[in-house]
């Protein structure tokens, strides 16, 4: 028998109790933890100046120059002064920078100890001591120098070595546009999570619907930026802010340098 038009079928007024089925979701829950974790080591506002913290274009000299030092210095002396001074500089730092130093430069030790590795077994210790050394202090060094300077001052910088500005903005515009379309993908993912019900054993085919999602995003913020610069008359020149007269500050870092580099001659000299 139909039921009539005004009544309710029987099977709507039913309670039903759907229990989907457990899943793994793993896949997921790593690519959302690999692509935030990218971003917050990527994050574009972490770079604070000091008090003592000289312009960029010092800045970044004197942390270049320290790295070519500590890789040509045959005197292991010489790499652990430069660590007292990372050690001593990390010490100002806020916490969470901090944090950020320890574990990339004990982790960039790590890795180069275990390729050096094989010359332990032959009885070499100490050139993986050597190499450890130097890539903790040296990824020190350029992690100190980020955390520690804006991105904007940082790219900035580099039109006092004669980078073309056109270069300049490429750069910048890559690294904001990098940052953007992380966020994308991280939404993209929380996304898919939170669809996720039931038994999906195939969810790592759905990174290609997320790739896609990123690529049509990028799109978009290339055209948009596109025409924003022709909006704005941009006709290929990029004005970067030059920098003022050094201060006492930065002529304290570069005697400190110089100071360095005699150091480093003297402990040359001894071996």
């Amino acid at each position: 028998m139909n039921p009539k038009p005004s009544e309710t079928p029987s099977w709507l007024t039913q309670s039903q109790n759907y229990q989907p089925s457990a899943d793994h979701d793993a896949f997921l829950a790593k690519s959302v933890l690999s692509v935030s974790s990218a971003l917050s080591r990527m994050r574009l506002d972490d770079g604070a100046e000091t008090s003592l913290s000289p312009c960029a274009p010092v800045k970044l000299v004197s942390c270049l120059a320290c790295i070519i030092l500590v890789s040509l210095s045959r005197n292991y002396l010489f790499v652990l002064v430069m660590l007292a001074g990372v050690l001593l500089r990390a010490a100002l730092m806020p916490r969470a920078a901090l944090g950020r130093v320890v574990s990339t430069s004990l982790g960039a030790a790590g890795i180069a100890l275990l390729l050096m590795l094989p010359a332990s077994l032959l009885g070499q210790p100490q050139a993986a001591l050597t190499m450890a050394g130097k890539a903790l202090v040296s990824t020190g060094l350029a992690m100190e120098t980020t955390l520690s300077t804006p991105a904007s001052q940082l790219t900035g910088a580099l039109s006092s070595f004669g980078v073309p500005n056109l270069v300049i903005l490429t750069v910048d515009l890559a690294l904001r546009s990098i940052v953007r379309l992380g966020e994308v993908a991280l939404e993209a993912l929380n996304a898919l999570t939170l669809r996720s019900v039931g038994r999906n054993r195939n969810k790592q085919t759905s990174m290609g619907g997320i790739g896609g999602v990123v690529l049509i995003k990028a799109g978009e913020a290339a055209q948009a930026t596109h025409d924003a610069m022709r909006c704005r008359g941009f006709e290929g020149d990029y004005h970067v802010a030059r920098h003022q007269a050094l201060r006492a500050i930065d002529w304290a870092w570069i005697i400190l340098l110089l100071l360095l580099a005699v150091l480093f001659v003297y402990l040359q000299g001894l071996v």
